[in-house]
């Protein structure tokens, strides 16, 4: 006999949050995983580079304690994908502490497994002389042996095999380093036998919460359940609706291409697919292709520091200077540079962001300006912290008693809402490492723990 399989997610992020009563709402279906999202790289570089969370502890320990004290005595799998939000080994480290944590508080023990992503800088040497790696897009240089050299923590987005292989081993609770993010979501319906197009479709749009949803949020749960040739999704709480419509859009959210979808060693058409609302609020989904490919690519993730950055935030109300404020700016810059005329200015760089008038589109900002005040946003990146702190300070004190033509008044032409009001942020970071590389084997490491603690391995 057939048998549907039922995946509940609770929300876009771990630590994000939602309403317990959605996921106890969940709860009275037979569920087969409970799977959770808690990575991204929307922030930029610099969680992963600088080894810390997305999310503060107590927010992931708060949602966590819902999901493992509910499924834990029901027998269902929580997965976590992306743990710690870069999926290196400090952030899945610093996950399996709270989950240590949340079962010594429940009395409770559970069989662990951790997936590893992390890759050491001697196997991507050795993969790039191979000539197993290539850039993610071809607005992105190749790889170089400098760039391996000065980035400390390399990840790789895994697929739902090694997820599977623990689903097989009996694991109540998978923390899974860097994952191509629907993929925890798809391991649950492979597992048990179900079509990988339909499980990698479906995984798409769970990662993201109730984001499929009217109106959509990261933050509420989803409930996704998989049959023999298609699959549906519902919301579990009755203040949002699932349609055909909000469905079909969240299914583009965030792709290159209207259908095609790559991932580790496959790619998903979704050209023959149909939406169609089978009850109210149910959304039934079909025609979803796995096509594997010929080589198995996996994306891989790294992050260097190039930078430390010291930045002031402050307002401008004065009229006559905020119809000239990119002269002044341009003025304050020039002075800046001439007074450390000694120091490279390849050293450092100086940036303003004029929120109300174009901070966001800068340039390309085409509404013409109305307002009657601008914050502004000024930042000096450079080479040490020191460098960027003194400059920033020149900055602020020229930027602060410039007479431009026309002012009123002498006391001082930006307003600060703190003091001290240079903010030094610390390490900037980048992503140095953005390709592909094609995998030989099963490079992601299994290892199973109990409760928390080293009990076995698997190799």
């Amino acid at each position: 006999m057939n048998t549907d399989i039922r995946i509940l997610s609770p929300c876009g992020m771990l630590g994000y949050g939602f309403p317990e009563q959605s996921f106890m709402n969940g709860l009275k279906y037979e569920l087969h995983g409970i799977v959770v999202d808690a990575g991204s790289t929307d922030g930029g570089p610099h969680k992963l580079g600088a080894g810390v969370s997305i999310v503060s502890k107590r927010a992931v320990k708060k949602d966590l304690k819902i999901m493992l004290s509910a499924g834990l005595p029901r027998n269902i799998p929580i997965i976590i994908g992306s743990a710690g939000g870069s999926g290196a080994r400090t952030h899945v480290n610093w996950t399996l502490a709270i989950i240590d944590e949340i079962l010594s508080e429940l009395e409770m023990e559970a069989k662990v497994s951790v997936i590893w992503a992390d890759f050491t800088q001697d196997e991507i040497h050795q993969a790039k002389r191979e000539g197993r790696i290539q850039p993610l897009s071809p607005n992105i240089p190749p790889l170089t042996d400098e760039m391996i050299d000065t980035t400390k923590s390399i990840v790789a987005q895994m697929g739902h095999e090694p997820i599977v292989e623990a689903l097989q081993a009996g694991s109540e609770i998978i923390v899974c380093g860097r994952a191509y993010d629907p993929s925890p979501f798809a391991a649950i319906g492979i597992f048990h036998g179900k079509d990988p197009g339909l499980s990698y479709h479906l995984g798409k749009i769970l990662e993201c919460g109730a984001l499929c949803a009217e109106p959509g949020t990261t933050k509420d749960s989803i409930l996704g359940t998989i049959g023999e040739d298609s699959f549906t999704v519902q919301s579990l709480n009755p203040a949002r609706t699932c349609s055909p419509t909000s469905v079909a859009a969240h299914t583009f959210y965030e792709k290159e291409h209207p259908y095609i979808l790559h991932g580790p060693g496959f790619t998903l058409d979704l050209e023959d697919c149909r939406f169609e609302e089978t009850e109210p609020g149910i959304v039934r989904v079909s025609g979803s292709r796995y096509l594997p490919a010929e080589k198995y690519f996996v994306k891989l993730e790294g992050a260097r520091r190039v930078a430390y950055r010291t930045f002031v935030i402050a307002g401008i109300r004065d009229p006559i200077l905020i119809g000239k404020l990119e002269e002044v700016e341009d003025y304050v810059r020039s002075q800046a540079r001439e007074y450390y005329s000694e120091i490279p200015e390849s050293d450092y760089q100086i940036r303003f962001y004029n929120y109300g008038k174009n901070g966001v589109l800068g340039s390309k900002e085409t509404e013409p300006f109305q307002g009657h005040e601008v914050g502004v946003m000024f930042e000096v990146v450079a080479r040490t912290q020191e460098l960027a702190s003194s400059i920033c300070a020149t900055v602020r004190s020229t930027f602060l008693h410039y007479g431009y033509e026309g002012r009123k008044a002498t006391a001082g032409n930006l307003a600060f809402p703190f003091a001290p009001s240079d903010i030094e942020f610390g390490p900037v970071y980048e992503f140095s490492v953005y390709h592909l590389m094609e995998l030989t084997d099963n490079a992601f490491r299994i290892e199973f723990r109990k409760g928390g603690y080293k009990h076995d391995r698997a190799r």
